[in-house]
């Protein structure tokens, strides 16, 4: 059922970067809509909005109110608030840890240099269908920067509101709710709403959106698209732990990934059982299935060197290394948006923020070069600096100096309007 690549063969780099690319190049959706919908948006605003709407996911409201919020969460279970009151007290503390500090520098001639953290204005914060748990993870942190205006787009299911994402949105300060996903989510967030910068994962259409408004919007320092899991486990893990991480990553979505990386041939057949076994009664069994047989991959390994080129080449959004030795694997994976140690930490756990960590982390292999989502998001850093007279004069003959190298005579003359000693 899902693709096997074996490393004692010599060109196995060669299939498993043209497997992950073919995943990451975004061919395998069509995705040609996008630039329609935000161009129609970008023109006609919420008439455009309400519009495709209507024709891609049959709603016919985009807006909503207090009253009606607070109608929703009435309609909430009780139990479901608990864990979202819990979920959102472990985020908040762990993130608060994340504050930065200014930075002041005063040189010998009294010439002052700072560097001081300033909130965004605005976030746009896109929240998939019903998940207030990346609610919680995006708009908990935007909370504690102080970031004064959040917009959250979630859309309506059957024409009415969530109510847990209602009420997550009500514990975290947001300061308006549009009822609208896709790429026309995006489209108003950034052409509407104008909001500073759009965070929150999405599908291919929402990171397709995303990647064409940046520029007019920021966007997360990452890739946030469809999810992933790799596994990482020996002849010792519990096969039920790897088969049903793997399972409980695929049922995100058609385009989500699980990949298992292991030197045991013997685990494998029965890893693959398994996972048919936990597929049995799931609920979400036929995109379950799709994702694995689409995107789902094992990886055999012959030596641990492998498995770190391997596991740093494919960058995972979320890393379970379920074994018991995994000291000496830790220090040499250098590509991962969160690594989930030991049998008894699941990625699903941190799905939900229990933990306290972030689950919107980089997808596609941008954990190569990115981290997950935290409070440096949602600031900017600015540069405020301030010259003595001393200062321009002791500073400004080395700037002359390279200004002149570089042809720009303009700066010259600007130094030399300053400085006392010509």
């Amino acid at each position: 059922m899902i693709k096997i690549i074996n490393c004692k063969n010599k060109n196995y780099k060669k299939k498993l970067t043209a497997f992950l690319e073919l995943r990451r190049s975004g061919k395998t959706v069509d995705t040609s809509v996008v630039p329609k919908i935000l161009k129609d948006i970008k023109k006609n605003k919420q008439k455009a909005v309400l519009k495709w709407e209507k024709r891609l996911s049959n709603n016919k409201k985009i807006k909503t109110s207090k009253n009606e919020i607070n109608k929703s969460i009435k309609n909430l279970d009780p139990k479901i608030k608990k864990a979202i009151d819990f979920a959102y007290l472990r985020i908040f503390k762990f993130h608060s840890l994340q504050k930065s500090k200014n930075i002041k520098f005063v040189d010998k001639y009294k010439n002052k240099i700072e560097y001081k953290i300033i909130p965004l204005q605005s976030v746009g914060i896109y929240v998939p269908s019903n998940l207030p748990s990346t609610l919680l993870m995006c708009a908990v942190p935007a909370q504690i920067a102080k970031v004064k205006k959040i917009v959250v787009a979630n859309s309506r299911i059957n024409g009415k509101l969530n109510p847990a994402v209602m009420y997550a949105a009500k514990k975290c300060g947001v300061s308006e709710v549009i009822t609208c996903g896709g790429a026309q989510a995006i489209g108003n967030l950034a052409y509407i709403q104008n909001v500073n910068k759009i965070v929150g994962p999405g599908s291919d259409y929402v990171t397709k959106a995303k990647q064409l408004v940046f520029g007019k919007v920021g966007t997360e320092s990452m890739v946030a698209g469809p999810s992933e899991i790799l596994v990482l486990a020996d002849k010792n893990t519990d096969i039920n732990q790897i088969g049903t991480s793997m399972v409980s990553q695929s049922e995100h979505g058609y385009e989500s990934q699980s990949i298992l990386v292991t030197k045991y041939k013997e685990i494998i057949d029965k890893v693959q059982k398994n996972i048919l076994y936990n597929l049995r009664n799931l609920p979400r069994k036929k995109i379950a299935l799709k994702s694995l047989k689409k995107h789902g991959l094992i990886i055999l390994c012959k030596n641990d060197k492998q498995i770190i080129e391997v596991i740093n080449e494919c960058a995972p959004e979320h890393l379970e290394v379920n074994l018991s030795n995994h000291k000496k694997y830790l220090s040499k994976i250098f590509n991962a948006g969160s690594i989930c140690i030991g049998p008894y930490t699941p990625m699903a756990s941190t799905d939900y923020g229990l933990p306290g960590n972030n689950h919107t982390l980089p997808t596609m292999g941008s954990a190569k070069f990115s981290s997950g989502l935290n409070l440096n998001e949602y600031y900017k850093k600015i540069s405020y600096v301030t010259l003595t007279k001393t200062g321009i004069d002791k500073l400004g003959k080395y700037v002359k100096y390279l200004s002149d190298f570089e042809g720009l005579e303009g700066h010259s003359i600007s130094i030399k309007s300053r400085m006392r000693r010509k």
